[in-house]
């Protein structure tokens, strides 16, 4: 949960083993045929207007989230964000014209707008905030005083109270009165601005401390009462407040999935996802929003993050595959101190730069989106598993994924519903050929997936091209600490001529293994060896020899190395 500070405690998971084949219907909750939405966290407006027109339009998703908009504390922290001082668009990610902007270059390239919005309190504290307004705990002139807040001055402290989670102060902050009539009417204020602004929907921060009722009270205040509303209510066994409350609003965040996606890649078997979703007591698909990890989740430890390497990769790549709910892709930074605020203030001047980790982008994930456009309104059919962390499943006629979560390569004869004929594997970039009987057969790397579905029917066209036409495909196991990254520099000019500055990166999404795919001319010859970059730009190189590659005349070179230490 957004609790405007990291998460403050861990809540239970519940979740049964699965052993039924029948699976979720496929129902996207947001309206429009592109249910997909890209969060990118403590982006600059300006920064996300680019990634919509250059990233997020053509790959398919249908939304992006930006962090909250409003006037907020001063301060470096990402949580300073949730801390509102005033309804003005004045906070550190840009101002109106900058929000406005950003707004329209995103519905030019076909991607509506969720604003994060903090509407369940106030700042804690006195100061003067990012738009210059000056204000003190219960007084934000011009907007709230103390007769506007709830009477309970003290600290939430127990989840099975629900006037205690709903009436008090979450982590010290200024809780509203939500069942005002001034108060309500003030929140749909901000809301309808940014409505007036173009925005699409909210994501409604901290839902689960403002009773449901005052929530559809303000909600019926608004200009557009078909605007998208995604409520964050966090599931804890047997607490007092439940997610379930708040459906008749709209779509509520369901947390057990993301929960149980980790229980499942680190300590189970994705055999079990067989049925995933509403049988494992999940709240319904079609107002489920769904996600892998979010901003809170990554840093309080009970989600898988980009810590976790490929299995966070795949647990992407089943979300966006399966029709459960409407996925969520965060996108962040990396970070080691929790409270971190984000790199160069939000500015994003390219991704994996700075710190930026752009999981939207990554060919993994971004080639996903599109699998999920298309295989809409498909039920999962030809389900496959070996009882262990390989499985394979398709969705109808129209798609069909294997992921293979195991440590040795898995290969075999998939059989899909899809009609024959050849196909761009969308994880790959390399084609695969599907015969008269629906079958194909390949091989899945560890660690790995392959995606197929009847909108890439060839890898020349598609948003995600073979990436080497002649040349050199990179991978080393090769571990590092936060702060490290993986180079290879070699004696061609593509590998920066020995050059360490130039040398180009690899990519981590599939870490501890490294990956990146060069394009090289046929019959070239070039010495090479990997090197680890720290934070401070120190080199250290790979012991032994120097390594050798040799590019065929046609196609490419696969190394398959490790790290020599």
């Amino acid at each position: 949960m957004t609790r405007s500070r990291p998460l403050i405690a861990a809540l239970g998971l519940a979740a049964a083993t699965a052993t039924v084949l029948v699976a979720p219907a496929a129902q996207a909750a947001p309206p429009g045929e592109k249910d997909v939405t890209a969060v990118l966290f403590e982006w600059r407006f300006d920064s996300i207007a680019r990634a919509c027109a250059e990233d997020l339009g053509p790959a398919g998703y249908g939304y992006v989230q930006v962090s909250p908009p409003q006037e907020h504390i001063q301060g470096s922290q990402w949580w300073t964000s949730y801390q509102p001082v005033s309804y003005k668009i004045a906070g550190r990610l840009g101002d109106r014209t900058a929000f406005k902007n950003m707004v329209d270059t995103c519905h030019a390239a076909g991607v509506k707008v969720v604003a994060d919005s903090v509407i369940n309190h106030m700042a804690a504290g006195d100061g003067t905030g990012t738009g210059g307004s000056a204000y003190t705990k219960y007084n934000y002139p011009g907007l709230y005083s103390g007769a506007d807040m709830d009477d309970c001055r003290s600290l939430v402290t127990n989840y099975r109270d629900r006037a205690n989670v709903q009436n008090c102060e979450l982590l010290g902050l200024a809780d509203l009165d939500t069942g005002e009539d001034y108060v309500r009417r003030a929140i749909a204020g901000y809301l309808n601005d940014l409505l007036a602004l173009g925005v699409d929907g909210f994501r409604i921060d901290g839902a689960k401390h403002m009773p449901a009722a005052d929530l559809a009270a303000v909600k019926k205040l608004l200009t557009d009462q078909n605007a998208y509303w995604k409520q964050e209510v966090i599931y804890g066994e047997g607490e007092a407040v439940s997610p379930s409350e708040y459906l008749g609003n709209g779509d509520v965040q369901e947390f057990r999935y993301a929960r149980g996606l980790k229980q499942t890649f680190l300590n189970e078997n994705l055999a079990n996802l067989k049925n995933y979703g509403e049988a494992w007591g999940f709240m319904e698909s079609g107002k489920s929003a769904v996600f892998v990890d979010n901003h809170d989740t990554e840093r309080g430890g009970d989600t898988l993050s980009y810590k976790n390497g490929s299995a966070y990769t795949l647990a992407n790549v089943f979300m966006l595959a399966w029709p459960y709910g409407s996925p969520d892709i965060h996108s962040g930074y990396e970070w080691s101190d929790k409270e971190a605020g984000p790199p160069n203030s939000g500015t994003v001047n390219a991704c994996y730069r700075d710190g930026w980790k752009c999981q939207h982008d990554w060919r993994e994930i971004s080639s996903m989106v599109a699998f999920r456009n298309e295989a809409r309104g498909q039920s999962v059919t030809n389900w496959w598993d070996n009882g262990g962390d390989q499985i394979a499943f398709g969705r109808g006629s129209k798609a069909y994924v294997a992921i293979n979560h195991e440590g040795s390569a898995l290969t075999r004869t998939f059989q899909t519903s899809l009609p024959a004929g050849d196909y761009c594997d969308v994880q790959s970039g390399k084609g695969v050929s599907v015969n008269g009987s629906g079958q194909f057969t390949a091989t899945v790397p560890a660690g790995t997936a392959v995606a197929l579905h009847t909108g890439a029917r060839s890898c020349t066209g598609t948003s995600n091209p073979e990436p080497v036409t002649t040349g050199a495909s990179f991978s080393v196991n090769a571990t590092t600490v936060l702060g490290q990254n993986i180079h290879v520099a070699g004696d061609c000019a593509q590998l920066g001529a020995w050059n360490t500055g130039s040398a180009p990166k690899l990519d981590p999404a599939s870490y501890p293994v490294w990956k990146l795919d060069v394009a090289l001319p046929a019959g070239t010859t070039c010495a090479y060896k990997y090197i680890r970059k720290e934070a401070n730009g120190a080199v250290t190189w790979e012991s032994g020899a120097n390594r050798t590659l040799s590019v065929p005349a046609s196609g490419s070179v696969t190394l398959n190395d490790t790290w020599r230490a």
